[in-house]
């Protein structure tokens, strides 16, 4: 029997990807796979059960005592988990740093469990780096969040009035999200910043026509991070930070450290020191925030400043967010699944580090 590869409607709230597409559903299929898509998982992505040609539209308890891989956005409470056919592979962002029974559920049910942003940072595995095309449509999303937010145009405009200057637009963190804002801002006419403590990332911030803020502290470590930064050095850059931002109209927070909290950079402070009508977007706010003020999920008011903590931008991208996700995960897959058969190879570093739950089976194979 070809290997059964399963993609359930997630539950997690607000969450509107999904993990098979239309398009993965078929090379999936031509990997050997029988492919089960539950009733209206795709919907709220912009994909109909109709969309699938007859892979969608499966009870999901049906469909996950039958899975022998399960492909997913979120990770499934353990409940779900809990009714997976024994010996199946879970494949997603399982967050496997969260507290909770999941593990043991997987465990009991004699599973593997592949958390995707455990995956290694390398050349070979870009094409199936979720966190990097997730971060992108979020750092999209939230440059458009700060303008709507923002009661200031971004461009310059001549008009009959008077001519309107152009807004000054800081992004917080250089990494994928970072970048993508930077370039999103400078589309939309802003005035762009970009401020990072690794002194590499300058030449990518003005890559995109942002420029960047150099607060005269360089943080340089190895391999690509940033070093800890003294009390003297911190102390100098919150102090110029603090500065700085009192000619900012909309700062993009993005620094996040996976499974950790997120560092803070913006103290309340500074967020006291800004300009009446600014706008602080915390792309962080899910874990903890960069800013100090920061309310994961609302958007609240300190001093005329308003200080926005959205949660799960990239879903709100459901569209190109799951096409991206669901290749990120078929180019994954496609590693060990040959010829309708699951072929897990532990000599793979890519399988090998970003396994978050090893099968007692597959240990011993």
């Amino acid at each position: 029997m070809p290997v059964t590869v399963v993609c359930l409607k997630e539950a997690a709230a607000g969450e509107r990807r999904v993990a098979i597409t239309p398009e993965t559903a078929k090379k999936l299929a031509a990997l050997g796979a029988q492919v089960r898509v539950a009733r209206d998982a795709g919907a709220q992505a912009g994909f109909p059960d109709a969309a699938y040609d007859g892979a969608a539209g499966a009870d999901a308890e049906a469909a996950l005592a039958e899975a022998d891989l399960l492909l997913c956005v979120q990770s499934p409470d353990a409940a779900t988990l809990s009714k997976l056919k024994p010996g199946a592979v879970v494949v997603g962002m399982l967050a496997a740093h969260a507290p909770g029974d999941r593990e043991a559920a997987l465990k009991a049910r004699h599973a593997t469990a592949f958390a995707m942003e455990k995956l290694p940072r390398t050349t070979r595995a870009q094409a199936m780096d979720v966190l990097s095309s997730q971060a992108g449509m979020a750092g999209y999303k939230a440059v458009l969040l700060g303008a709507q937010l923002a009661p200031r145009f971004f461009p310059m405009l001549s008009t009959a009035a008077g001519t309107i200057r152009p807004s000054k637009v800081l992004i917080v963190g250089a990494g994928v999200a970072g970048l993508q804002a930077i370039a999103t801002a400078r589309r939309l006419g802003a005035q762009v910043e970009g401020f990072d403590v690794r002194p590499e990332t300058r030449e990518q911030i003005e890559s995109l026509g942002g420029k960047f803020l150099d607060l005269g502290v360089s943080a340089a470590g190895s391999g690509g991070y940033a070093r800890e930064l003294s009390a003297e050095e911190r102390a100098l850059q919150q102090q110029r930070l603090a500065d700085h931002l009192k000619t900012i109209d909309v700062v993009v927070c993005t620094a996040a450290v996976p499974g950790r909290a997120a560092p803070k950079i913006i103290t309340a402070a500074m967020v006291a020191g800004m300009k009446p009508g600014s706008v602080v977007v915390d792309l962080a706010a899910e874990t903890g925030g960069n800013c100090e003020l920061t309310t994961p999920g609302e958007n609240v008011q300190h001093g005329g400043v308003t200080v926005a903590g959205p949660l799960n931008l990239a879903s709100s991208g459901a569209v190109h967010a799951s096409e991206m996700y669901a290749r990120n995960l078929l180019n994954f897959v496609s590693l060990f699944v040959k010829d309708g058969a699951i072929a897990l190879d532990w000599n793979d570093e890519l399988i090998e580090k970003s396994c978050w739950v090893r099968a007692e089976a597959a240990a011993t194979a």
